[in-house]
């Protein structure tokens, strides 16, 4: 469903398969990537080697609203036409030009589409010729999957230890390939743009969060272990970037209760300069909360400025968030769940309660002992080196692929054996 189009993203998987891909075709590899598209785009384009491939756009029409409006309307139709298409347009004339597809399907609304995908490819003599995956990136849906007819058609695989587990609680046994970050995210921030926003935010070190204002993202964790820091007089601030949900209010409001000063700041964020002149105006207070679109671009600027940042949440399939703060020079605080590359006090913070208690404390440790926070920023730095898309496929997805082969009783070169 999701993919690089601003219509098409809603959360992390439409960056992933955006980042995936690109990683890919600049490996060699020839790259289709079918997503539900932004519908005043091009149905096809090539981007940077990738083929864009913008599905239902006649619906798409229909629901301005982004990619999951409309989302059970865009579904059905998907599932009529999306694997037919896919077949007899892509799969069938790779396959005669001598090549074996590897098809990997994203996320719970495509799991039907692999079955159906399967079939068609043995109706038409060509299921051994070509390798089918489905990858679970959360556990949406998962109670309308079919499992044992999922596992039967396709390799399943997962982004980290902890879906494993989960998806094996379903009765199959999956692959992990892990989520990767782009090499550029490796690029060091301009020390002189870090440098003049801890000025902008003044004597007090700033905590950054940036999520959906969900539960699951231990919001209200953070705001109580703030209230605490603040009483014990320790100099740091919020900046908050969220969402539009009605439970950012019910944060903000006990946030005001537990006697933070609060600001909601609505003025345009474009540049680093309108984000400086949010710190300095908001100096007084607490918690600023950022309710406008926040650029990608200046990300790693905050991630690497911050004192931490606090990806705390308390379901996590993967934490791309804290690998991406790692890979920027700044300190991640993440939960205790998917994030398979984090070390406690070693490379990033693991919290592994809701106690607020326990996350102010760590937050105090880390402003307490500047020489700690430097170590787990230069060991946080290593560690992401190893998590870049380039060393994911060349270590963890391409490696699988004559497994998957195997399984699937499908042809596949494998030089030597």
């Amino acid at each position: 469903m999701e993919g690089p189009d601003q219509y098409s993203q809603a959360g992390g998987l439409g960056v992933r398969v955006a980042q995936l891909s690109l990683a890919l075709a600049a490996q060699g590899h020839r790259v289709g990537l079918f997503f539900v598209g932004d519908p005043a785009l091009p149905e096809l384009e090539l981007h940077q080697g990738v083929e864009l491939h913008r599905l239902a756009q006649d619906v798409s029409r229909n629901f301005p609203g982004g990619i999951y409006d409309g989302e059970e309307v865009k579904r059905d139709h998907l599932a009529a036409t999306f694997p037919l298409e896919l077949v007899r347009d892509w799969v069938g004339p790779a396959i005669e030009a001598g090549l074996t597809p590897v098809l990997l399907f994203e996320e719970w609304h495509t799991a039907g589409w692999t079955r159906t995908v399967s079939d068609l490819l043995w109706r038409r003599g060509m299921r051994d010729r070509c390798l089918l995956a489905w990858n679970a990136n959360n556990q949406f849906g998962f109670e309308v999957i079919d499992w044992r007819a999922l596992a039967y058609t396709a390799s399943v695989t997962t982004v980290s230890r902890y879906m494993r587990v989960l998806v094996q609680a379903r009765g199959v046994d999956p692959l992990v390939i892990p989520n990767g970050i782009p090499e550029a995210a490796l690029a060091r921030p301009d020390p002189a743009a870090v440098r003049r926003i801890r000025q902008a935010a003044g004597e007090r070190a700033t905590v950054l969060k940036i999520g959906r204002f969900h539960p699951d993202k231990r919001w209200q964790q953070a705001i109580r272990a703030l209230a605490e820091l603040r009483r014990a007089g320790l100099p740091v601030r919020m900046v908050a970037r969220g969402g539009g949900e009605a439970y950012g209010r019910q944060l903000m409001t006990e946030a005001r209760d537990l006697g933070l000063q609060v600001a909601r700041w609505t003025d345009p964020i474009r540049d680093e300069r309108d984000l400086i002149r949010a710190l300095r105006t908001q100096s007084d207070c607490d918690l600023i909360e950022l309710a406008t679109f926040l650029p990608e671009r200046l990300l790693p600027i905050l991630y690497a400025s911050s004192l931490t940042v606090l990806a705390n949440s308390g379901f996590e399939p993967f934490g791309l968030v804290g690998l991406e703060t790692m890979a920027a020079g700044g300190v991640a605080v993440v939960g205790a769940t998917g994030e398979d590359y984090a070390r406690h006090l070693q490379n990033s913070v693991v919290v592994q309660t809701e106690d607020p208690s326990e996350l102010a404390q760590a937050v105090a440790q880390l402003q307490r002992q500047p020489g700690l926070a430097a170590a787990i920023r230069r060991r946080g730095r290593s560690t992401a080196r190893t998590f870049t898309w380039d060393e994911v496929i060349r270590s963890d997805l391409l490696p699988l692929l004559p497994l998957m082969a195997r399984r699937q009783m499908a042809r596949w070169p494998e030089p030597g054996l």
